[in-house]
């Protein structure tokens, strides 16, 4: 523990470069530095509003390609 807590810099350091460093006090592990997860950033709909259409037969079978699946 008092290894981790005069090497700090150091360890955060290794954590920043993706590695997750282990503290121990008496040989037990006690603690994790990980590296910091980037936030999810949620992704909204309707960028394309307006700008895009979908045919009115879109998803109308298609006897050619269903020939070529066999059904």
């Amino acid at each position: 523990m008092h290894e981790a807590k005069s090497r700090l810099s150091e360890l955060v350091e290794l954590a920043r470069q993706g590695r997750r460093v282990i503290i121990a006090r008496s040989g037990v592990p006690v603690a994790d530095i990980v590296p910091q997860r980037e936030p999810v950033v949620r992704r909204t709909g309707g960028q394309w509003r307006g700008r895009a259409r979908i045919a009115p037969d879109f998803d109308a079978p298609m006897p050619d390609v269903e020939e070529l699946f066999g059904t």
